[in-house]
């Protein structure tokens, strides 16, 4: 029952509601069939069975409405989306776009990433606990050779945030810190034009990790949410889900660092497609495009 899609995007509450009113009209059965046991025996066996059945159909209906509020709960699809931070450019953009301002689009060669947090707030002590990562070559999505990593956050992962990513202490107990992992990343990603779906919340945990670490990512950094309000400003849910559903594509492993970055880099490559089409074929007027938008939050420094 919990499978079945009417169900599953049900609100708790009403789950919780329909509940309670089918378990009273068993417990109203189950009510008057004992109050005519008193009066009539001679359907007594009848009365029993009907005031069992009212009793147990209660218990199935509270069992059904407790499988489905569990669904929920862990549904993914049920969970609030990051919020929005903008204004990336800020986090030391390069300027070498002229070296690239000619090449076709889908010439280029991206890396899109995503990372999985202890939770929302890295000036405040969060921390990365999984970084994935694929490749975008000549327009292609690479599924294949990907970059996928659990990171030790160095301390205690807040139940709450268990519930997005599935990533517990005895999952990352052995792994290495974030120190031990950047080196690889940063040899994964190499020349590549970053690409990520909020990428200045990807990216201020990176920059935080500068100093400590030395590894910086002077790339340029492209973002889908930027791109999509800028190709459809219309719209007023640009959340990777809101973006696939509206695109047609099935995010895989939702709230997974890898799972999250092959359904960016499907979403990208698409918004490639509808970049050209609007005669925005270079990486130069992409990124234009994007510091044109006048209507976006700047949020970077709630965070």
């Amino acid at each position: 029952m919990d499978h079945i899609p009417h169900f599953r995007e049900m609100s708790i509450r009403r789950i919780v509601g329909l509940a309670f009113g089918a378990s009273g009209l068993c417990w109203a059965a189950s009510f008057g069939a004992a109050a005519l046991l008193f009066f009539d025996t001679v359907q007594r066996p009848a009365l029993w069975g009907l005031m069992g059945a009212g009793l147990g159909l209660m218990a199935i209906f509270w069992f059904l409405a407790d499988r489905l509020i569990r669904a929920r709960y862990l549904d993914h699809r049920s969970l609030p989306a990051r919020p929005e931070f903008y204004d990336f450019q800020d986090l030391n953009q390069p300027m070498h776009w002229d070296e690239i301002s000619g090449a076709d689009l889908k010439s280029l060669n991206y890396v899109v990433f995503d990372t999985e947090t202890t939770g929302l707030f890295p000036s405040k002590g969060d921390e990365i606990i999984s970084i994935a990562a694929v490749r975008i070559q000549n327009g292609v999505v690479n599924e294949v050779e990907v970059y996928s990593r659990l990171v030790h956050p160095g301390m205690v992962i807040p139940k709450d945030s268990i519930q997005y990513h599935g990533i517990t202490d005895d999952m990352i107990k052995d792994e290495p810190p974030i120190g031990e992992v950047l080196p690889s990343f940063r040899e994964f990603v190499g020349d590549a034009i970053l690409v990520a779906h909020n990428a200045a919340f990807d990216m201020k945990f990176l920059k935080l990790k500068e100093q400590a670490t030395g590894i910086t990512f002077p790339n340029l950094v492209l973002d889908t949410l930027l791109l999509s309000v800028f190709l459809d400003h219309e719209s007023h849910n640009h959340t990777l889900d809101g973006i696939a559903q509206q695109m047609g594509i099935v995010i895989e492993g939702r709230h997974t660092a890898l799972g999250d970055s092959i359904a960016t880099a499907q979403v990208f490559r698409k918004m490639l497609n509808r970049l050209e089409g609007r005669g925005i074929t270079s990486l130069r007027r992409v990124v234009e495009a994007c510091s044109k938008i006048e209507h976006v939050r700047k949020m970077q420094e709630n965070f």
